[in-house]
Order: C-alpha cells, then sequence, then structure tokens
C-alpha cells in the first residue's frame, strides 16, 4: 500500500464512487435490454522495479447486449518516473516521484447507432499537483441531436466554474483527439482539459462537474438509440470507425503511454480497444 495525505484520499474516494455509479447505471440500461449482463472486477497491484509496492487498481468490464465491450478502470498509484519519462512530466523534471489517482472508461456499444464513448479523470502529483481529463464522444453513426446534447451538457458543466472553461476545453478536444496522419477527428469532440492546478477545492469540484455531467448525458443516448435497427452497412462502418480508434489510443494517447510507462497493468491500459474492427 502506498499512504495517501488528504486530498489524494479524497479524490482517490471519489472517483471510485463514481465508477460504482456508472457500472450501476450501465448494469442497469443491460436490464432493460433483458441481458443478464455484469460488470467482472479484477484486482490488480502495481510494484516499481526494485520491488517496491506501488498502489494498484481494479480493472471493471462488462460485455452484454447493448454495451458490446465497457471498461471501467480506477487506479491508485506511486512510485518514481524513469528519468527520460520524467522529463515530459509536469513538474517531474527535477524530482521523478509522482503520485497518480483516476478514473478511466471506454465503451463500444453493439448497435452502430450508439456511440462509443471515452472518458477519465485524474488528479496527478510531482512537484506540482493538478487535475486533468474529459469526455468525448465518438459516433461511427453521427446524429446531430446527440452531439448538441452531449456537449450542452458538459457546457453547462463548464458553465458553472468558468466561463471560459468550454470554449478553451472543447477546442483543446478538436485538436487531441485528431488523427494527423488520416486529416480527421477520431468522433465528434467534448472537453479535455489538464494542468489545473494551485486551487484543490475549486479543481475538484469542477472535475466532479464533469463526471456527473457524463453520467447524466451519456445513459440517455444510450437509451435513445440502443433500440434502433441497423443493417450489415452500418456494421461495416462501425467496424471501420474501431479501426481508426484503436489507431489513436495506440500512436496518440497520452492515458496509454503513461500508463504503460509507470508499470501499470496492461490490460486495463488496453481495454480501450474494440472487441472487433476491420482495415479496409
Amino acid at each position: 500500500m502506498i499512504e495517501l495525505d488528504e486530498e489524494q484520499q479524497s479524490a482517490r474516494d471519489w472517483f471510485e464512487s463514481l465508477r460504482d455509479r456508472i457500472c450501476a447505471e450501465f448494469e442497469a440500461v443491460e436490464r432493460e435490454a433483458e441481458s443478464g449482463a455484469a460488470f467482472d472486477y479484477i484486482e490488480w497491484d502495481r510494484t516499481d522495479p526494485d520491488g517496491t509496492p506501488g498502489g494498484g487498481g481494479v480493472r471493471g468490464v462488462m460485455k452484454g447486449e447493448v454495451f458490446e465491450k465497457v471498461g471501467v478502470n480506477v487506479s491508485t498509484v506511486g512510485g518514481s518516473f524513469s528519468p527520460e519519462f520524467a522529463a515530459t512530466i509536469h513538474g517531474a523534471g527535477e524530482d521523478p516521484s509522482f503520485f497518480a489517482t483516476g478514473i478511466s472508461l471506454v465503451a463500444h456499444m453493439a448497435n452502430p447507432h450508439v456511440p462509443a464513448v471515452h472518458m477519465n479523470m485524474r488528479f496527478l502529483c510531482t512537484t506540482r499537483r493538478w487535475f486533468g481529463g474529459g469526455a468525448d464522444l465518438n459516433p461511427p453513426i453521427p446524429y446531430e441531436e446527440d452531439t448538441a446534447d452531449f456537449h450542452a451538457r458538459l457546457r453547462a458543466a463548464c458553465a458553472a466554474h468558468d466561463p471560459t472553461y468550454y470554449p478553451r476545453f472543447s477546442q483543446w478536444a478538436e485538436e487531441y483527439f485528431f488523427l494527423p496522419h488520416r486529416g480527421v477527428q477520431r468522433g465528434v469532440g467534448g472537453i479535455f482539459y489538464d494542468h489545473l492546478e494551485e486551487h484543490f477545492d475549486g479543481n475538484f469540484a469542477f472535475t466532479r462537474d464533469v463526471g456527473e455531467a457524463f453520467l447524466d448525458v451519456f445513459p440517455r443516448l444510450v437509451r435513445r438509440r440502443m433500440d434502433t435497427p441497423f443493417t450489415d452497412g452500418d456494421k461495416a462502418r462501425q467496424l471501420e470507425y474501431r479501426g481508426r480508434y484503436a489507431e489513436f489510443n495506440l500512436l496518440y494517447d497520452r492515458g496509454t503511454l503513461f500508463g504503460l510507462r509507470t508499470g501499470g497493468n496492461v490490460d486495463a491500459i488496453l481495454m480501450s480497444l474494440p472487441p472487433m474492427a476491420t482495415w479496409a
């Protein structure tokens, strides 16, 4: 076990409570589809290269009738970055020790009319302390209504804290979730933020509101589209889109890199990859 101070413990506790409520809501959707699917939870432990315990986490995975594959991970880890990796991390250049706790979620849906989604939030401590995270919608077959509702809910969460947040963070998401080798966006956007530091209470409150916004809006979108009839052509479009999603996560995603470079659980890190995809 690693020792946590008051701020670290409160962040960890909330990420775990959000996980529990999200998983309960997703299981409720499966029950509505008359599916018996439920999350399986697998605990994992992390050790530093020298054998020192470095925390761990819980990987939750469900495969159902609506959620073809959804993973919800919470991890709380600490240790030291390698010198070359520390140079790339905010506040770790002079001291490579770190602490991180957070939640990461990716849902790949059975029906191609239901959007895939990604959400993550984290509290990271080096010589600096900050929150980061966000959520973005990834529909193989976009609907303007779904996109508008998703953005409106995130916009409201941002507006409650700072009128500049949504314009800044939605633009950041557009720039971040972009595949330069294809010249296309990964999805229809959302928000992405990082390095919110110095004001723990305010930044933690904002992060909580982003999590609550996600829990409010995404299940509504799922229920709206989950019974929509689809064709073989729709499914083929979904599988091709998933290939692009996999390309982004393996080539550009910061969370994937951070997890692999800090000795995280490989299965948990790569749970973001879709269960099936095609490359034409």
